[in-house]
């Protein structure tokens, strides 16, 4: 059914237990500051809209809380790059590392050894980020090539509802950006865009098994979402009652925001642990395949980036990760 070992990921999960606790830290944040900035947003509007009548002061306050919201909305905006680089690659750096049988140190230790490694990898967060954005498109282009789609699922009457398949499928690929930085990190290459061209060949080689595992994990991810959003919905309407001028569709968007937060703090990187399995264990032995990279350089004006970035890469002096991780805490 899958290709991945359900008890290993969570023994995974359980070792970078320090890079949970931090995208606890993060996301949690992340959310109580839409809360909050919500809230402020509200408290100042409902305070102009005293100069005018109810109606007039209930507007001010919900456009208020929209302002407050959007704000913090466009600071994360800005703050993308180094979520992805001193989060998601961290964590995946150190995911690797343990698939591959490496001890890894203890407490915070754990992240400075995983941002030695990110930085010994991409050298700047606009790099990675630049990468990643280009893997994405490619991965899409793959997912548009693989045939036969609608025997991932065994359900019935599957192939009359192929196009609800495709949007799902659309969304199962949205982890597969992670395992491709996962392979670059593991073959620490001098090149990283030479790199992900090789991982995203092998990608295309392995792409109806790995969208397998994909469909199934994105089952269950946002399946337990959802319970999770089920059962927030009761507290976040109890914030929005604090909130000057509550309006009735606030509960849900800070239940949704609480669902989220948990979502990419915890479930996702369970997720990520079972494809980097499913990836590993799929390319192991295989070299890429020419004619697949020849059929990526047709469809994918992206892949051809790849490798011109490749070709004008110059590799900076790397920090050296050779030491053995300190065992502290």
């Amino acid at each position: 059914m899958w290709d991945f070992s359900i008890g290993k990921s969570i023994n995974l999960i359980v070792r970078t237990m320090p890079f949970i606790l931090l995208r606890c830290a993060v996301y949690f944040g992340i959310t109580l500051a839409y809360i909050l900035m919500t809230g402020v947003g509200a408290g100042v509007g409902y305070g102009i809209g005293g100069f005018g009548d109810e109606s007039f002061q209930t507007s001010a306050a919900i456009w208020g809380g929209v302002a407050g919201f959007g704000i913090v909305g466009a600071v994360l905006f800005f703050a993308r790059e180094y979520l992805l680089y001193t989060v998601k690659a961290g964590h995946i750096a150190v995911l690797v590392r343990l698939i591959d049988g490496e001890e890894l140190p203890q407490g915070r230790s754990q992240i400075a050894y995983a941002s030695q490694i990110v930085k010994q990898n991409f050298a700047q967060t606009n790099v990675l980020f630049a990468m990643d954005m280009l893997i994405k498109g490619v991965i899409n282009a793959i997912t548009g090539l693989v045939q036969g789609i609608g025997s991932f699922l065994p359900i019935p009457g599957l192939q009359q509802l192929m196009g609800v398949v495709k949007a799902f499928l659309r969304i199962a690929v949205g982890l597969i950006d992670e395992v491709m930085l996962a392979y670059i990190i593991r073959t620490n290459s001098d090149n990283p865009w030479l790199a992900s061209r090789s991982a995203l060949v092998l990608y295309g080689q392995n792409a109806q098994g790995m969208l397998k595992n994909a469909a199934w994990l994105t089952l269950f991810t946002y399946g337990l979402s959802i319970l999770v959003f089920l059962v927030m919905l009761a507290p976040a309407a109890a914030l929005v009652y604090l909130i000057p001028g509550a309006w009735s569709a606030g509960g849900m968007v800070f239940a949704l925001l609480f669902a989220w937060a948990i979502k990419v703090a915890v479930i996702e990187p369970f997720a990520i642990a079972c494809l980097l399995q499913a990836y590993f264990k799929a390319i192991e032995g295989q070299t890429p395949n020419p004619e697949w990279e020849a059929r990526l350089d047709k469809v994918s004006n992206k892949f051809g980036e790849l490798k011109g970035k490749a070709q004008t890469w110059v590799q900076p002096a790397k920090a050296t990760t050779d030491q053995e991780p300190e065992a502290s805490a």
